[in-house]
């Protein structure tokens, strides 16, 4: 199991929580500069397609800063958005970012497990998650708890990260996420441990199909999936 920490005595969740804390300030920087923006781009697709079904309550689980549940507030014409996280200075940062937008009438963060979500069944139209699904400490229990939450017929918007198997796009992708992303991330955040782990929690991740049989396995009916950029990420729309 990938874990950002070798040397901590705590488990995966409690390091990831230990992870943003550490690099939050900083996030939404480091995050848009080092995929050169790439990631808006793979987020408005993601909410053009849940966008297919008109939601009108929306969950972004691990919201971190909340650029999902603000883009979901901007594009969509919902009533109440939600967005849940296990780190406290990622969601401060979103907080501020929400009350400057004065989307504060409909966008809540709020802090909880991805993994035991305070919220009864069938309480959402459609779910978002974007990168965030690799840092569950139980893939599967989390992915369920996505599925217990959501509307019958609901769509769940899962973004994350892939291996891409072309050549050059692979050797240039292993090299810029192995060597490159992890010195910079140290210069701004000064936490090399944290951007060194998005390489290696993206090997570990069961990407594509092995990611769609998991989805099936928990419940969903059917789940799409759609290669972005080359195959650096991928799309899977999950439905109940």
């Amino acid at each position: 199991m990938a874990i950002p920490y070798k040397d901590s005595t705590k488990g995966k969740k409690g390091q990831i929580i230990d992870m943003f804390n550490n690099i939050a300030s900083k996030y939404d920087f480091l995050n848009h500069a080092l995929s050169l923006n790439i990631d808006k781009i793979w987020r408005n697709k993601a909410i053009k397609a849940i966008g297919a079904n008109n939601p009108k309550t929306i969950l972004d689980v691990a919201t971190g800063t909340g650029d999902f549940a603000v883009l979901s507030a901007q594009k969509l014409q919902a009533e109440k958005i939600v967005g849940i996280d296990i780190s406290e200075k990622m969601l401060e940062v979103g907080v501020a970012k929400i009350e400057k937008l004065n989307l504060n009438h409909l966008v809540t963060l709020q802090l909880a497990d991805s993994e035991s979500m305070p919220f009864p069944d069938n309480s959402f139209d459609a779910i978002t998650v974007g990168f965030g699904v690799r840092n569950f400490e139980n893939l599967e229990l989390g992915l369920q708890e996505m599925h217990r939450v959501l509307k019958p017929n609901g769509i769940a918007a899962v973004l994350e990260f892939s291996m891409p198997t072309h050549f050059p796009i692979k050797q240039l992708y292993t090299f810029y996420f192995k060597r490159i992303l992890p010195l910079v991330g140290k210069w701004f955040s000064k936490d090399y441990d944290a951007y060194y782990y998005l390489f290696s929690s993206v090997q570990e991740f069961p990407y594509g199909q092995k990611f769609v049989d998991i989805t099936r396995k928990v419940g969903f009916s059917h789940t799409k999936v759609k290669s972005l950029s080359f195959g650096i990420a991928s799309l899977y729309l999950c439905t109940k």
